[in-house]
């Protein structure tokens, strides 16, 4: 029995919500959580977030099911200039179903194209998002 790699569609509610997103003028962390929906093979909102940081975010996530977090995140650079930057984050917990594990492998990318991100991580397990973690990513932008 071969599986196949399933691609899943955005939701278009969903594209317009995070393109909204993208354009706030809010100035607090906020988190867009995702999943897939497997029965209409669509990438659908799970969770929204206001003023909510790395730490309380992470326990917002499931620790055995995958998920997508697209994060509004207050970055305060070390020459003092503040940004805003939207990461995308995969949550991809080691212990999850393989064909969970594909089918949001599969639809990564195009979610990320669909939402036009460049600042684009993973993680193998909700502990690893934390501040300190976002930060030294976040780092290598400059």
């Amino acid at each position: 029995m071969s599986e196949t790699l399933v691609v899943c569609d955005v939701d278009k509610d969903l594209v317009r919500k995070l393109k909204a997103f993208r354009f706030r003028k809010e100035t607090t962390n906020a988190a867009i959580i995702m999943k897939i929906d497997k029965e209409k093979q669509l990438v659908i909102v799970d969770e929204e977030y206001e003023d909510i940081s790395p730490d309380d975010l992470k326990d917002e996530l499931p620790e055995r099911q995958p998920r997508f977090i697209v994060y509004s995140y207050k970055y305060q650079h070390n020459d003092g200039r503040v940004s805003y930057p939207l990461c995308f984050i995969f949550s991809s917990p080691v212990g999850c179903k393989p064909e969970q594990q594909m089918m949001y492998a599969g639809s990564k990318i195009r979610l990320v194209h669909t939402v036009e991100l460049t600042k684009v991580f993973e993680i193998r397990s909700t502990e690893d998002l934390t501040e300190e973690w976002l930060r030294e990513k976040l780092g290598f932008f400059g």
